[in-house]
């Protein structure tokens, strides 16, 4: 019960990560600890999940797919996705309270950072580079140039693999990459309206991205763990640059509503109430994420 307790929190903070932009639900789960297991839950859909589907071997299918952990995980982030968008909207938030809200992102970031550095232990100079070589990623990412590309199936299909990857990616938003390529309203106004032609081959694309990146990722973690893990630790630093309180935002109107497709870091000028209360929600941040890190941490042990 309270296993399950903890993955439903761990999925509506999810949920509320990938309603603020730059900030992917993948970020949440590599710093609570539940990634391994989600890229497990996730590479365990196969052909041989497909052959017991149709068998009718639905008990060993779910629990192959850790399907429990799947759909506790799956009805935190839907129900914070809903919360955070019609009850209490942090969408509306960062257009009235930007700097509070990015604050607090921030600092649960710089905690996660910690913590996971900590895990690390002793960092030698070649750990320096490879977490170097993942913050240079994470800032050309954050700093893609919208470009142009044609609505054409195949792109539609592209993009939707690629959104998915940056969604599982920690550090990387994909509805950012969406807006990055000019699909963002073309792809959810489809979804809005269901145009099915629209539809299919985007999902399609998830599908395979997510089938394909999570194993590339199981892959390099177990191979690979301690350089992976250091490339993801600069992913999230990277990301750092486009979650700074304090920044030049440039909107656009998309689906009536404002989207940020750029951002600027500055220092605030002056030390208003709001300033300061963003500083305090960065502290408070990192305090929260490394006590519900160690939480998590323990629980998943």
């Amino acid at each position: 019960m309270v296993s399950s307790l903890l993955t439903l929190l761990r999925g509506f903070a999810m949920g509320c990560a990938d309603v603020v932009p730059g900030v992917s639900g993948g970020t949440v789960a590599y710093i609570v600890g539940i990634y391994p297991r989600l890229l497990g839950a996730i590479n365990s859909i196969g052909p041989t999940t497909v052959g017991q589907f149709f068998r009718g071997h639905w008990g060993q299918l779910w629990r192959d797919i850790d399907g429990w952990f799947l759909l506790v995980l799956g009805c935190g982030i839907i129900s914070a996705v809903l919360f955070f968008t019609r009850v209490v909207s942090i969408p509306a938030l960062l257009v009235s309270h930007p700097h509070q809200v990015y604050g607090l992102f921030f600092g649960l970031i710089v905690g996660s950072l910690l913590l996971l550095s900590r895990e690390l232990g002793h960092h030698r100079l070649v750990d320096i580079l490879w977490m170097g070589l993942g913050t240079l990623l994470g800032l050309a990412l954050v700093n893609l140039v919208p470009t142009q590309t044609p609505h054409t199936s195949l792109v539609v299909f592209l993009s939707g693999s690629v959104a998915i990857t940056a969604m599982l990616l920690p550090g990387v938003s994909g509805s950012f990459i969406l807006l990055m390529l000019h699909q963002y309203e073309y792809i959810f106004g489809a979804i809005g309206a269901l145009r099915i032609a629209v539809i299919a081959p985007f999902a399609a694309g998830c599908l395979v991205g997510i089938l394909l990146f999570s194993r590339l990722l199981a892959w390099l973690l177990s191979t690979f763990g301690r350089q992976t893990r250091l490339i993801i630790n600069g992913l999230l630093l990277g990301s750092l640059w486009a979650i700074w309180p304090f920044q030049h935002r440039e909107f656009r109107l998309i689906r009536e509503k404002s989207r940020i497709i750029s951002s600027q870091p500055i220092w605030p000028a002056n030390y208003d109430q709001s300033v300061v209360m963003a500083f305090g929600l960065m502290l408070l941040g990192m305090v929260v994420v490394i006590v519900v890190g160690r939480v998590s941490r323990t629980q998943a042990r």
